[in-house]
């Protein structure tokens, strides 16, 4: 500080509204300002700053006084005085420095707002994530108990609407162990709990008092509970639940920042649990549309054995425009139904329009003896909905047992007509065509009429299976020429076999790619006692 013995620049700082003081290296005053004299009445030339100041400044200055240069830069000291924050700027000529004062008690103040609102943002941005990382109910509760106790409280405890009227609830105690429990529980005797199960409209927090709490909310392990306040947990339109934050005796209550700070978490973990209940109720909805949809499980039909294979295009989809339907006759001595159909599109939407399909011909088994008739009324069902991009095309197989030989008719309405596996591993083509279903006002079909000996097998798939594009170059047909091929070899097999055989040739062939729809079966006459082996050689199994 030039000049610091100089009358001009002595009145100068003496009038300065910052406190200054001088201290030499002995640590005694020798200067001071008025501004100086009013903060610090003790500090007057002469006396030890140690005993006039703080003990924060008489430390700085003693640190000062061992770094060498007369400017100090950046080199600051900060502590109270009396209610107040102050920062030393320390300033050194010859063997004194002159301390300048600075109330930093409103920067100090709005510092550690600003710092302590980026940790409840980062904190609340850490806590989004983990909670909507997963749609799980529990796990949100978890999560929230678990944040709310190791960010907010001492200890948290996340209260869900009743169902079958227990309360589900996870606690997490001050060791962070989450503990989940139903408990049938009155929320009338919590006050402010009731309101807050409701979910809407939203309501503050309301404070509890410990003593009047009961059992089931204060629980072992945190010790004397000091305060208690009970949060809602806002969903997306639905009650959500209630968070409750419980601190030890003999700590500070909630602040006004604080429970809004609470709210504002509550607030996320009741949407992410939320969304978890709607996704719940969702998939348990769709669970149960899905069975009807899936198709039914494959069983003998009097004594013919029946194999089937259905894989759905989209990897995470469970149903979609292929189908097949397995119908046991009426009557002992009558013909049973199968039905192979290919919905246009894939999805939910062919799902849906397969649901509806296998309903209408559920519906029509009574006409089963006659194709025909089942087609035209299918169709007008289908051309009733009046969107004819949506159609299908499938094979109508009625099936009998004769002996050990099986009688089929097989029509065909705009599908591949099924193969004939001999037993000596001839493929042959059936001679059925018709027009596809849902499109045109008149169907026209012709049946086939063809005798399976023992062994003998008959095939039916969709074009997922002979159009799956893949081989080498990924830009090829499995084509029907190269699935007769590999029928040739499939003689004799029994129809597990050779439906496997099938799907897995044509998954193989996509290599993991993009396919449609795939779906398979195989009804092979009865081969008595002793079944042939692959290739027809060896003896099989028994199955009469």
């Amino acid at each position: 500080m030039s000049g610091l013995g100089q009358d001009g620049a002595d009145a100068l700082w003496r009038g300065s509204p910052h406190p200054v003081l001088v201290a030499d290296a002995a640590g005694l005053i020798t200067r001071v300002n008025d501004s100086a004299l009013r903060l610090l009445p003790a500090a007057v030339p002469g006396a030890l700053l140690a005993d006039a100041a703080p003990a924060w400044l008489s430390h700085a200055h003693a640190h000062v006084r061992a770094h060498a240069g007369p400017l100090l830069g950046d080199l600051r000291e900060r502590g109270p005085i009396g209610p107040a924050t102050f920062e030393a700027r320390p300033v050194r000529e010859g063997d004194v420095v002159a301390w300048w004062l600075a109330d930093v008690t409103d920067l100090e103040r709005a510092t550690r707002a600003l710092r302590l609102e980026r940790e409840r943002t980062a904190f609340l941005d850490t806590a989004s994530g983990e909670l909507l990382s997963s749609l799980n109910l529990d796990r949100c509760m978890e999560v929230t108990a678990r944040l709310a106790a190791r960010h907010l409280a001492d200890a948290a405890m996340v209260i869900l609407p009743p169902y079958r009227r227990r309360h589900p609830i996870a606690y997490c105690g001050p060791d962070g162990t989450v503990v989940r429990e139903e408990l049938a529980v009155d929320p009338e005797a919590v006050p402010g709990l009731a309101e807050a199960l409701q979910g809407y409209p939203p309501l503050p927090s309301r404070w509890i008092d410990p003593a009047a709490a009961p059992g089931w909310l204060a629980r072992d392990g945190i010790g004397e509970v000091g305060s208690m306040v009970v949060s809602a947990l806002p969903g997306h339109g639905v009650p959500a639940g209630a968070l409750v934050l419980l601190r030890r005796g003999g700590q500070a209550g909630f602040s006004e920042g604080e429970e809004v700070f609470a709210r504002l978490f509550a607030a996320r973990a009741g949407a992410a649990m939320s969304a978890a209940r709607l996704y719940a109720e969702q998939a348990a909805i769709t669970e149960t549309l899905m069975r009807e949809l899936l198709p039914p499980r494959v069983r003998s039909l009097h004594g013919v054995e029946v194999a089937a294979r259905y894989r759905p295009s989209e990897q995470a989809a469970r149903v979609g425009g292929d189908f097949y339907d397995l119908h046991a006759p009426a009557e002992p001595d009558g013909e049973s139904l199968v039905v192979l159909g290919d919905v246009a599109g894939k999805g939910l939407e062919a799902a849906v329009l397969t649901g509806k399909i296998r309903h209408t011909l559920h519906a029509l088994l009574p006409q089963a003896g006659d194709h025909q008739r089942v087609l035209e009324s299918l169709n007008s069902v289908l051309l009733t909905g009046g969107d004819r991009t949506r159609f299908v095309t499938l094979v109508l197989a009625s099936l009998l047992r004769v002996g050990n030989r099986v009688r089929l008719r097989l029509t065909s309405a705009g599908h591949a007509p099924p193969l004939i596996v001999r037993a000596d591993g001839r493929v042959e083509e059936a001679r059925t065509r018709g027009t596809l279903i849902g499109m045109l006002e008149r169907v026209t079909s012709v049946t086939d009429t063809v005798l399976l000996e023992p062994g003998e097998t008959c095939l039916f798939y969709t074009d997922g299976i002979s159009e799956a594009m893949g081989g080498p170059l990924g830009d090829e047909m499995f084509g029907d020429e190269r699935l007769k091929e590999e029928l040739r070899q499939c003689g004799g097999m029994p129809p597990e076999a050779i439906a496997e055989r099938v799907e897995m040739l044509a998954s193989q062939w996509v290599r993991g790619g993009d396919h449609d729809d795939m779906a398979v079966i195989a009804i092979t006459a009865p081969r008595g006692a002793h079944l042939s082996a692959v290739g027809g050689n060896g003896r099989g199994r028994f199955t009469a």
